[in-house]
């Protein structure tokens, strides 16, 4: 055993001891947490605005702070990206991680000092509890992979701005800074398949032992591997490949098609970071639950989905939320962020310790006609009906098809890349909608009340997706498709790449 590995596992002991604590006395904490960040900040233009001063628990900070997004708090958010200070949170950040809204253009999430640093100790404890976990510490001694954003970042007013991936490149820790690829040259590169094509001719011939990003990205430079290779598995390419991490996308849909090209199972770790946090991340990979994330400094509370629409949402902290009820992650944290809705729906499946489950998004659900599907159902019905007709899906895109007067009744429109086709599609398209009636009884009263036709399946071309996305410039990086959408948006711009 390395020097490194044995630091990694002593350092992985004593972490693991702490967060358990921590999850223990939760309530204590959070309710400590929130008065400190109250105190803290009573000096800052917020803090006037929202009479910080008379606040002193969780029922007082309800009432002097609402719930908000980006839009609603974009008005102070513009004044920090101007260079004022003490708005947010005192002095300035150090950082905005900028990213695309999609109501409000671009959105600058403001990263502190004290913030960045939450952001590489949760990335860390994912792997530690790993390496506690299993005793493998191996893979801090090989070479590991990101693919992410550029890291080049712009200054204005004296804040650093860019992507959040690229921003964590400048802190990864100085004893993993020999085992990173590729190298900063290649990571600027901005067309993504050109960055890609860079990234396979640096790494081929690397001991790879850990490799991270977002899935569909990930398949991609594979593929790339595959294909310069001569039709190599990946475990054949680096046969001391050990641990792939992922997060941005429910995994569920990529697993089959990463397996298949990695050649065999290895150790997956599931993580949920975002600019304005990192939440959570799969402690055990053998059990898909997300641990949350208390030692970043942030007090979380949850919205009921259901009270998302009313004037005065219903605001549950942590210590009162329920098993398996679908909730919008609100979040305060040491960046100034005050009850910022994060546009996120989770679910607990546990709660000792807290764990959660990424459900979709607030923004990203289907309700054209009152049944409110959201992502966690539309990927389980696809999982179901590809095992059920030995299919394989690469990406799917769901939207509304709403009908005219004098046309048949209304229905869904799935928007399907396969990358192995079920034997018969109409089989595939009966079984999905099957599936579809037992993940939402909304849905199901509405095919059988004939308010809607089923579902209807659009088969696109090999690379339709990335084709889309090419066209619309947001190819590669953490840009994504939605899996669902309440209009054609979408719908109508994958049409040229229709089968």
């Amino acid at each position: 055993m390395s020097f490194k590995s044995w630091v990694a596992k002593l350092l992985a002991n004593k972490v693991v001891r702490k967060v358990t604590a921590l999850h223990v006395k939760a309530e204590i904490s959070q309710k400590q947490l929130l008065v400190d960040l109250i105190n803290y900040s009573k000096g800052t233009q917020f803090g006037k605005d929202h009479h910080f001063e008379k606040i002193i628990d969780f029922e007082s900070f309800k009432t002097q702070v609402p719930v908000r997004d980006y839009e609603a708090l974009k008005n102070y958010a513009n004044r920090v990206v101007a260079g004022e200070s003490d708005v947010l949170y005192p002095g300035k950040p150090v950082y905005f991680a900028k990213t695309s809204g999609t109501t409000s253009g671009s959105k600058y999430i403001p990263i502190t000092k004290d913030s960045i640093k939450t952001h590489i100790a949760a990335a860390r404890n994912a792997l530690l509890y790993h390496i506690y976990n299993t005793g493998n510490s191996d893979f801090v001694n090989g070479k590991m992979i990101f693919l992410q954003g550029s890291p080049e970042l712009e200054k204005s007013n004296g804040i650093l701005i860019g992507r959040l991936s690229g921003i964590v490149y400048h802190h990864v820790p100085n004893y993993l800074l020999k085992n990173r690829l590729p190298g900063y040259t290649t990571n600027c590169i901005n067309d993504w398949e050109e960055k890609v094509d860079a990234v396979v001719e640096e790494t081929i011939g690397e001991n790879m032992t850990l490799i991270s990003g977002i899935p569909p990205w990930v398949i991609m430079y594979f593929e790339k591997l595959r294909d310069k290779s001569g039709g190599k598995k990946i475990i054949e390419i680096f046969p001391n490949l050990s641990l792939f991490i992922h997060g941005g996308v429910n995994f569920a849909p990529y697993e089959s098609q990463i397996v298949e090209l990695i050649g065999k199972r290895i150790p997956m770790i599931e993580t949920f970071p975002a600019s304005e946090g990192f939440f959570a991340f799969q402690n055990n990979d053998k059990d898909d639950g997300l641990l949350l994330n208390l030692e970043g400094k942030m007090f979380y509370e949850f919205i009921p989905v259901e009270s998302l629409g009313n004037d005065v949402p219903t605001r549950i902290p942590l210590w009162e939320v329920e098993l398996n009820i679908n909730y919008a992650l609100v979040v305060t944290s040491n960046a100034g962020l005050w009850a910022y809705n994060v546009g996120d729906t989770v679910k607990f499946v546990s709660l000792n310790p807290y764990k959660i489950r990424v459900t979709g998004r607030t923004k990203h659900f289907l309700s054209a006609f009152g049944e409110h599907v959201i992502g966690e159902e539309v990927t389980k019905a696809m999982q179901q009906a590809c095992a059920q007709c030995n299919a394989i899906v690469k990406e799917f895109h769901v939207a509304p098809f709403i009908s005219e007067q004098g046309q048949k009744s209304s229905y869904h429109e799935w928007f399907v890349e396969f990358v192995s086709p079920p034997e018969s599609l109409i089989e595939f398209v009966q079984k999905l909608d099957n599936a579809m009636c037992q993940q939402n009884e909304y849905y199901k009263d509405l095919v059988e009340g004939q308010l809607l036709q089923p579902l209807k399946l659009s088969q696109l071309q090999a690379n339709g997706f990335k084709n889309y996305q090419k066209s619309i410039g947001k190819l590669g990086g953490q840009n994504k498709v939605g899996r669902l959408a309440n209009g054609r948006d979408v719908a109508n711009q994958l049409q040229p790449w229709l089968v």
